[in-house]
Order: structure tokens, then sequence, then C-alpha cells
């Protein structure tokens, strides 16, 4: 015989056991539990499931930009570059190599508005500006050529007014307001000022006399050399 005695199989023992704990919990209990588990599985599942592919989420998507609206309208809307006060540009055109519009540094003169646009051709008649004369902005410088008959036209403000100087030097003795007032940086207030010295000084003796008439500075006077005489 056995030294020990026999052993229920430990499957036998569980089973047992099982049967036990169900006899004292009762079955209803023991079927609310299990109702209740499966409940709970089946919620957690409903939860944590990925959501059904749909037709609306294979289409593609437009890329977002970072960048804000006010940003983008300014990105699209026309770039205005604002000039320095130290800078003026002109428009260079007739007889020189690159005609054109350039910026050049404040003060800068005629010469200097011709070389910018790569200098003369070989039928430029020099002769015909005034090489030294200071630029103002919006300035229009035109070379004209040999034997042609083009006046030197000067453009300046922004406004749809412009100003442009006729044909040939006028001549300061007996230009109208509006011989005057079309001379580059002449306005109606510098013209009235030039006729009404000229009324009560009498003509002018030279063109240097113009430094005399009430805002015409320095400046000014060398930008109207060459386009006024006596």
């Amino acid at each position: 015989m056995s030294e020990f005695p026999d052993r229920p199989a430990p499957a036998q023992s569980l089973l047992d056991r099982a049967r036990g704990w169900v006899q004292w919990v009762g079955p209803a209990r023991v079927v609310a539990s299990a109702v209740v588990v499966l409940a709970v599985v089946a919620g957690a599942y409903w939860l944590v499931k990925p959501p059904p592919v749909t037709t609306e989420s294979k289409l593609p998507f437009a890329q977002s930009s970072s960048v804000p609206p006010a940003t983008m309208a300014a990105q699209t809307a026309t770039t205005v570059v604002p000039i320095a006060a130290d800078e003026v540009v002109v428009h260079v055109a007739g007889a020189v190599l690159s005609p054109g519009v350039y910026t050049l540094v404040a003060a800068s003169r005629v010469v200097d508005a011709v070389r910018a646009a790569g200098g003369l051709t070989a039928d430029a008649n020099a002769d015909a500006i005034n090489l030294a004369a200071v630029l103002a902005d919006g300035q229009r410088v035109y070379v004209p050529r040999v034997g042609e008959a083009v006046p030197i036209v000067v453009a300046t403000g922004t406004g749809t007014a412009a100003s442009t100087a006729p044909t040939g030097p006028v001549n300061l003795n007996s230009a109208t307001a509006d011989e005057l007032d079309g001379l580059p940086g002449v306005g109606p207030a510098t013209a009235a000022a030039i006729i009404a010295h000229r009324d009560e000084q009498g003509p002018f003796a030279a063109v240097d006399d113009l430094a005399d008439v009430r805002g015409i500075g320095s400046a000014k006077l060398e930008a109207l050399r060459g386009l006024v005489t006596v």
C-alpha cells in the first residue's frame, strides 16, 4: 500500500471548488456577473475600435498654410518699394545704350543718369542736354539724336499731372506762368514768384538772377540751368 492516501487530481479539485463556489454564490449571481463582464468588454471594444473607412476619408486634403491671412494678402498684392530719402528714380530714354528706369543717389546729375544707362550712343546729341543739371525724383531724361528735334522731357511728381519741359530753353523775361510751371521743380507758386520778381525788378539780366527769387535755392537753380535763358 502507498504511504500517502489517495489525493484527488488537480483538475478534479478545481472543478469541485468551482462547483462549491457557484453553490455558495448562487447560479443567478454568477450569470449576472458574467453578463456584466461581457457588457464591459463589449463597451471597451466599441470605444477603442477604429472608425469605419468612409469615401470622404479617402479624398485628398489641401495642404494648410502656416502663413497668416494678412501676410498672404500682402504677398499677393502688388509690391510697392518705397524710395529712400537719399535716392532718386529717373527715366533715361533716347540715344543711350540701355534706356530704362534707374535709382541713383540723391543730388546726382544728368551725366550720372546717362552713365547708369550705359552711356551715349554714337549718334547722340550731347549738346542738346545739360549734363550738369541736378536730377529730381521722377525726372525723365531724354537724349536726342543728332538732327532730331525732340525736346528734353522731364516728368516730376507721382500724380496724373506731369511737368514737361518745352522745346528749347524758356526765356525768363517773356515766358508765361504755364511755361514756367512746365519746368522741372517749378510749380505754380514758384512760377508766380518769377513773374512777380520780373515785374517788380525788371527783366532778368542773367540766369543766376533766379537765385533772388523766393523759393529758388542753389539746387533748383542748377536743375534749371540750361533749360532757361534771358
